[in-house]
């Protein structure tokens, strides 16, 4: 399997990400931690079925401590016990802020109102910001046709 087009070496498309990628690194320098980030990023690339970033996301968190047991349930979240009520809340905006044309309005006032009791504005507004550049490299993924499984953790550095 091939991608479409080597994003990375296209003028137009090169420059763009750039600054995708830029901005992704300061959301690094967050207070959101690089935990729930991962559990962010991993839960979003499932809904949209972006393979490479699940290989990416699923190597990066792995290496940076995460579980086995952790990994394999984000996608079962709800009945999973291994996941803190503020990890919960944070999967919660996930879904919903991906799945905006299925959730008849985006994000729910109710699920908004439990991330805020979990993080304060600055947290929320990384969360905001990583769920949207998460569903960003998914769908140039995704449409790109790009393939997965080869990813070594520091690739992108």
């Amino acid at each position: 399997m091939e991608a479409r087009l080597n994003l990375m070496s296209n003028p137009v498309a090169g420059k763009a990400l750039k600054h995708i990628v830029a901005a992704g690194k300061a959301l690094g320098e967050s207070t959101l931690s690089d935990t729930t980030r991962h559990l962010v990023m991993l839960r979003a690339s499932q809904i949209n079925g972006c393979a490479g970033c699940i290989d990416m996301h699923t190597k990066d968190a792995e290496h940076a401590g995460e579980t086995s047991v952790r990994l394999n349930l984000v996608a079962a979240w709800r009945e999973a016990t291994v996941f803190t009520e503020a990890e919960r809340a944070a999967l919660e905006v996930t879904e919903e802020g991906t799945r905006i044309a299925d959730a008849a309005g985006g994000v729910s006032d109710e699920v908004w109102a439990n991330a805020a009791k979990h993080y304060d504005e600055d947290q929320l507004a990384a969360l905001v910001t990583q769920i949207a550049l998460i569903n960003t490299f998914n769908r140039l993924n995704v449409i790109n046709k790009q393939p997965a499984g080869s990813y070594q953790v520091g690739q992108f550095d």
